[in-house]
């Protein structure tokens, strides 16, 4: 990694594109700190242990905690993207029409996602606003009133649009996935707080006499991360080369090529999914904790929705199963796939092109999901063991989930940057 990281800062061209890349999340971390007018920020300082308040607050690059201008992040373009993924699945005929016509119809996709996030960025804008009001301590808004929330809702709304237009600037002009490297920023972002926390927690707040326990402690700590990190790479790029033959042979191509399907085709969707979903009706029946507080179903779903409890982790664990499935099955799409094949005049060996094509690749998609959803379930629980066993804060609770954020955003940088060298040495050699 070391040396792609070397290589690429001789070449201008690559220079340049980190160089932007940088300087875009740059002027993200400073907007991550402008705090929306007529709000007091530091109520949400009682929101610290809300599960909901931390995954936003994560998926935002932890602008959510300053309620600032991006405080909503990317998470209506991230809901949108998927929407409109879905409704391309035979829903919505026009869309699915788009989907076939190549560039044009990815850019008429890429406009509709557009106008879906603006729609979904306001109504959670003013939804959240309103939530967190009412949750918080001290009030989150100065002034409450519906005209605050909906220009509020307007000034968030406008932060999505302006976040949403500079991750599709680093996708373009700089080096990664746009999106995916914006959330990737927060979370290091918050790294350097992290070791701080540790820092007061296990040496500043304890007597001399107990530091060798705290040494022992952090080491321990780094030694096991370091184990989670080797194997969250190796499951990240673990893939299944699936063998391709040509019927139509151009002159100097070769006859035969593989097609790759991951381990963990689903990323890291099917973790956020099921946070969110666990954490969505907790947040909003807290809103209501002191007309139905102390009620017996009311105390049920409080548990089964946490995931720190027994039943509320066995329920993640089965909603990321599920989810990793499912959105494995999306991301892959057997049917187009099996179609785009046939129309390239391709096939796999001992496979009927078209239908069995489609069954063979789902079957597949099934069996690699079924190891990528246990590694996903191990990689989400284990930070959760971890913090009740060694009573950590509870932010720790979503490491899992962040650790696969940055790992799979920093391996495709990666990627992309070996594929710009590759590129110029070929142009390099045919030149010559």
């Amino acid at each position: 990694m070391l040396k792609v990281l070397k290589n690429a800062f001789k070449v201008k061209e690559i220079r340049q594109r980190i160089f932007f890349t940088f300087f875009i999340l740059f002027v993200f971390r400073i907007g991550s700190y402008i705090t929306v007018p007529g709000v007091n920020a530091s109520a949400l300082h009682s929101l610290a242990d809300n599960t909901f308040f931390n995954i936003f607050n994560m998926v935002s690059g932890s602008a959510m905690q300053n309620f600032s201008l991006f405080a909503m992040g990317v998470s209506p373009y991230i809901t949108a993207s998927i929407v409109i993924q879905l409704l391309q699945m035979d829903i919505v005929p026009k869309f699915v029409e788009w989907g076939k016509q190549g560039e044009v119809g990815r850019r008429k996709l890429t406009q509709a996602t557009r106008y879906l996030t603006l729609v979904l960025a306001f109504i959670q804008s003013v939804g959240i606003t309103a939530g967190f009001h009412m949750y918080s301590q001290y009030g989150l808004v100065k002034d409450p009133g519906m005209l605050t929330f909906i220009v509020i809702g307007i000034i968030l709304t406008a932060g999505v649009m302006l976040l949403t237009w500079m991750g599709e600037l680093i996708t373009e002009r700089g080096i990664g996935n746009g999106v995916s490297m914006i959330i990737f920023a927060g979370i290091v972002s918050k790294i350097p707080s992290g070791l701080k926390q540790l820092y007061h927690e296990y040496f500043v707040n304890i007597p001399k006499a107990q530091w060798g326990k705290s040494f022992l402690f952090i080491g321990l700590l780094l030694v096991c991360t370091l184990i989670v990190v080797g194997i969250v790479t190796f499951f990240q790029q673990a893939e299944r080369q699936i063998p391709i033959q040509y019927t139509k042979r151009v002159s100097g191509a070769p006859s035969s090529s593989y097609l790759p399907l991951k381990v963990n085709a689903a990323g890291v969707i099917p973790v956020i999914f099921a946070s969110s979903l666990l954490a969505t009706p907790s947040a909003i029946l807290q809103l209501f904790q002191h007309k139905w507080g102390g009620s017996a179903w009311y105390d049920t779903i409080m548990t089964i929705c946490n995931y720190q409890t027994l039943p509320g982790c066995t329920l993640y664990l089965i909603l990321i199963v599920a989810f990793t499935f499912f959105y494995a099955l999306v991301q892959v799409n057997p049917e187009k796939l099996a179609e785009n094949l046939q129309k390239q005049g391709s096939y796999i060996p001992r496979v009927r092109p078209g239908r069995g094509t489609e069954e063979y690749i789902s079957h597949l998609i099934i069996r690699l999901s079924t190891v990528g959803s246990i590694f996903l379930a191990a990689v989400a629980v284990l930070p959760i063991i971890a913090q009740a066993v060694w009573n950590l804060p509870s932010s720790i609770g979503l490491g899992g989930t962040s650790l696969l954020i940055m790992i799979g955003v920093a391996l495709e940088f990666v990627k992309q940057l070996e594929g710009l060298l590759l590129k110029r040495q070929y142009i390099g050699f045919i030149n010559k």
